[in-house]
């Protein structure tokens, strides 16, 4: 039972950054500009980074996102690999 709970988590999870990094990616490259939060809780900022400004961080954030995209497809699709011990 707790191996069918968590991998319905773990899809459930994936399913919901799948549809977050695809509106990011989607955003950034319809309105040529990418939002960052910060991740830290005392200092939270949002960055912008804007492809005619900034290419390189713009691009590298947009592959990051891609990578991220990718990754959850694939757990969201075969699920969460859990080693037999």
């Amino acid at each position: 039972m707790q191996f069918f709970l968590c991998e319905i988590v773990a899809r459930l999870v994936a399913i919901y950054f799948c549809f977050d990094c695809s509106r990011r990616l989607w955003n950034g490259l319809v309105e040529r500009k990418i939002e960052l939060e910060g991740e830290d809780i005392l200092d939270y900022e949002t960055w912008i980074f804007q492809k005619d400004e900034a290419p390189v961080r713009y691009w590298l954030s947009m592959g990051m996102n891609l990578i991220t995209l990718a990754a959850c497809v694939v757990v969201a699709i075969f699920g969460w690999w859990l080693p037999n011990s």
